[in-house]
């Protein structure tokens, strides 16, 4: 069965997170509940596998799936900075609002500058989840970076 692509002109999830050809993505804190149709369209898009959670490899974007019960925001995202290239961004992916596990956006906007980071944007990744984009300040970037 042939499906058709997005519209002329609409935007998919890959290019509502800036994914592009070619990065090196790696998924954190994947679940049953996970968007595997999200997973598959960002995975098509980098023309790559994701890198495996348990790598300790440098790569572009981290997405972090993160529920209200899977423990301190913080160390989560501590975590997943430290594989993170100065350059890269962290979405942490979050049950929307009225769904089991749903993170209040305050919430993340609370972690992130304990964790080193900061909030560029947030976005509609998929029908059920929700993501917010976290940096490394230009500030505390390597200065080949900045």
């Amino acid at each position: 069965m042939v499906t058709a692509g997005p519209a002329e002109g609409e935007r998919t999830a890959a290019d509502r997170l800036g994914i592009t050809a070619g990065m090196a993505v790696q998924e954190v804190g994947r679940d049953d509940d996970s968007d595997t149709a999200l997973v598959e369209a960002i995975a098509a898009r980098t023309g790559t596998d994701l890198v495996p959670e348990d790598s300790d490899d440098v790569v572009d974007v981290v997405l972090l799936w993160f529920r209200e019960d899977d423990g301190d925001l913080v160390d989560a995202l501590m975590d997943a900075r430290t594989r993170l290239a100065d350059t890269g961004a962290i979405w942490v992916l979050t049950p929307k609002s009225g769904r089991d596990g749903h993170v209040e956006p305050s919430d993340i906007l609370d972690a992130a500058p304990t964790a080193g980071l900061v909030q560029t944007s947030s976005v509609s990744a998929s029908k059920d989840w929700a993501a917010a984009k976290l940096a490394v300040p230009k500030g505390q970037r390597s200065p080949r970076h900045r």
